[in-house]
């Protein structure tokens, strides 16, 4: 039998030794983006989130290992493991396969086979089972079963607790329920109908005469039919050919030609039509819900992503405009380095002398504090907000160069009432907050959106309905890989981002935070480990994601690690500089100095592996880079246009939004996304539009319907080759 880290090699199609690495390395507690940044050698440069996958497959396949373990344990105490039983038990590939064999020695609850047991029918049933060839007839042996008084009256009622044994036998047989599994998965088709005669229009109408083969199903449509049936609106059932599937459980029970085949038979199709068929629809639609969900929180993973790693916005005063109706339009503004320098509350929805007022404080406050842009969240009235914002920068002239942004406010309502929130701006309501947050998400996304659940964050479909243990594992892995990927400046990071920093925690994060305000920021590295509960071990974990910018050693300040300094100071003298030279930035022909060199010379010299010289050349050449910033800048607007305005063919520039199974919703400067259906993201086929896009991308679109009642418009990403849309 292979072992568990043989199994993880062909899986993934890794070097067995480089997965033994990854497991070594996980065991010791080390974390992800420690492994897959500083242990490049030892796994083969294997990216963090296929380390993620491995991490995860490897959890699995330890408690399929454990689950093997106990069943063989359970059915051992029983006395009845055979050696043949053991091996099918140590070769099941699913946890579904190891039940499927211990569940004829399961203990269940009461049956009908039970109770047919307990009036001694079973060696009647065992007999006829059997198939012999000079078996008695089913009804002659039977007779021999009566007795009054265990409740057996008649040859008829012998037969039928006899028919309940089998039927239980056969439907617990591991091949038979194998079999079938496959022949559901392959033939099998999931229908959904209205639950009422006559349905009202809801957001189910696509399927209230719903039908798809169960290999063919999109995870959307599995799960938007799962929280329709919860809600009652559908009835779902998973449908196959009964005769078909109820003669395959014949054909492995029946044994040729005897007194009591056309009983099995009968026993047969009682297993499947009582027992097989509504167990195995159950485990269908588990899969296909289990499936539907990891499909859904990897797609949220993959817009998270992209969301966090959205280009910051830094160094200019911003304004946060919080839309709103009865409350009114809350109003923060923010410096550089997001301290709020100013608040208030306008109202211009109220009524146009109220939107004059709103304007008039507005541009006061834009002049006074030199704002250059505006965030305007996306929530109820963002519309009107949006529109006198264009008014306002109008009002302003051109030359103000004050620009504007719609962010997703997604999960801001949610920070602004949260312990977090009060401990940050005690002195601010909860309206105000948001307003706050709003422009800190344009200023840095990253460092805003870590204080936030990422569950919260709207950038995936159904995930209220998906396993919040597994998403929520998911999606923190994201989020964990983004903030290292940056790297957090320790000086200014706030607690909830540091606490997402390879190594520490919520309470060490905190405590980073304490140490800073009692001592004054860090002068190095290695200071951090003064502070109290970051021991070694969690320095070595976090060091090289840590920023200290105002460290005499240049390095502090790069993603090298600590423990290759030495290495960074030799590749630097080889190739003919100084650490002045890192210093100023004047490395630009450090890669020709260093492939002059030699690649695998100087990475002898240094002592390193050359992944890990590679990345160390990197961190020379741009020290205290930020990553975001080679991404396309987002699209800052200076006016607006309204649904009204569209027309088909309409050229436009847009930001994805999101992006989900049938394809993409991306912002045109419009209140309404419109959505690029899959088929018109581009000419070739693809599978999913994450093949193509990713959110926060900047596309071209073209107009090609709009439905101003229904606020839909839907959009294309084709051009004809007339140079037109299509």
């Amino acid at each position: 039998m292979q072992t568990i880290v043989q199994l993880l090699a062909e899986e993934f199609k890794k070097n067995e030794e480089h997965v033994q690495n990854i497991v070594t390395l996980l065991d010791e507690g080390n974390t992800v983006p420690f492994i897959s940044r500083y242990r490049k050698e030892m796994h083969g440069t294997t990216d963090d989130q296929t380390i993620r996958e491995i991490a995860d497959r490897l959890t699995y396949l330890r408690n399929l290992e454990t689950r093997r373990q106990e069943v063989k344990n359970s059915i051992e105490n029983q006395g009845k493991l055979t050696d043949e039983l053991a091996a099918k038990i140590d070769n099941a590939a699913t946890l579904a396969e190891v039940e499927d064999l211990y569940r004829p020695y399961k203990q269940k609850r009461r049956t009908r086979a039970t109770v047919a047991r307990e009036k001694g029918l079973e060696p009647l049933a065992l007999c006829l089972f059997a198939q012999e060839s000079d078996c008695p007839k089913p009804e002659t042996e039977a007779e021999k079963y009566i007795d009054a008084e265990k409740g057996v009256n008649s040859a008829e009622e012998a037969l039928a607790g006899a028919g309940d044994i089998i039927a239980e036998m056969i439907s617990d047989d591991a091949e038979i329920r194998k079999a079938m599994r496959e022949l559901y998965l392959a033939r099998a088709d999931i229908a959904s109908v209205a639950a009422k005669k006559d349905p009202e229009d809801t957001v189910y109408r696509n399927y209230y005469s719903f039908i798809s083969p169960v290999s063919k199903v999109q995870g959307h449509q599995v799960l938007a039919m799962n929280r329709g049936e919860r809600e009652e609106v559908l009835k779902v059932s998973v449908e196959i050919n009964r005769d078909e599937a109820a003669e395959l459980v014949a054909r492995r029970t029946v044994k040729g030609e005897c007194a009591s085949s056309a009983f099995v038979r009968a026993c047969a199709e009682d297993a499947y039509d009582r027992l097989i068929a509504p167990s195995i629809e159950r485990e269908i639609r588990a899969l296909l819900t289990d499936k539907a969900n990891e499909g859904a929180i990897g797609q949220f993973a993959l817009n998270l992503k992209p969301l966090l790693m959205q280009p910051p916005v830094k160094g200019f005063v911003t304004m946060g405009l919080d839309p709103g109706y009865r409350m009114g339009c809350k109003v923060a503004v923010v410096d550089g380095t997001g301290k709020v320098l100013d608040t208030a509350v306008v109202y211009p929805t109220y009524g146009e002398r109220q939107k004059r007022e709103c304007i008039e404080k507005l541009s006061s406050m834009i002049k006074k504090h030199k704002v250059k842009h505006i965030a305007i969240g996306n929530g109820t009235a963002s519309r009107e907000t949006e529109q006198m914002t264009v008014e306002l920068i109008a009002s302003l002239g051109s030359g103000a160069g004050v620009s504007y942004m719609i962010v997703n406010e997604a999960g801001a309502s949610v920070y602004s009432a949260s312990k977090l929130a009060a401990q940050e701006f005690p002195e601010y309501d909860v309206n105000l907050r948001s307003a706050v947050s709003i422009a800190r998400r344009l200023q840095d996304p990253l460092a805003e959106l870590v204080k936030i659940d990422p569950k919260s964050i709207g950038v995936g479909q159904y995930q209220h309905d998906m396993p919040q243990a597994r998403l929520g594992e998911a999606l923190d892995g994201v989020v964990e890989d983004c903030v290292n990927a940056v790297g957090v400046d320790v000086n200014t990071a706030s607690a909830p981002l540091l606490a997402r920093v390879s190594g520490l925690n919520a309470g060490v994060a905190q405590n980073v935070v304490k140490y800073r305000e009692e001592n004054g920021t860090f002068t190095s590295r290695k200071q951090v480990l003064k502070v109290p509960k970051l021991g070694a071990k969690a320095f070595e974990q976090c060091a090289g994601f840590l920023r200290v910018p105002e460290s005499k050693q240049v390095l502090d300040n790069t993603s090298v690690h600590p423990e290759s300094y030495e290495a960074a100071e030799k590749l630097v003298s080889i190739c003919g500089y100084t650490m002045s030279d890192v210093k100023a930035g004047r490395l630009d022909n450090l890669m020709s100095r260093l492939h002059a060199y030699g690649e695998e010379r100087a990475a002898q010299d240094c002592g390193v592996g050359l992944p890990t010289l590679f990345d160390i050349a990197k961190e020379l050449r741009k020290p205290g880079r930020d990553p975001r910033d080679e991404l396309p800048a987002p699209v800052l607007r200076t006016d607006v246009l309204e649904i009204k305005d569209l027309k088909p063919g309409m050229e436009l520039k847009g930001t994805v939004r999101n992006v989900i199974d049938f394809g993409a919703f991306v912002d045109i400067g419009v209140h309404q996304d419109g959505l690029v259906h899959i088929s018109q993201i581009c000419d070739k086929f693809i599978r999913h539009p994450s093949e193509v896009l990713s959110v926060g991308d900047v596309v071209t679109v073209w107009v090609k319907d709009v439905d101003e009642k229904k606020n839909r418009i839907s959009l294309t990403m084709k051009r004809d080759k007339s140079g037109g849309r299509n």
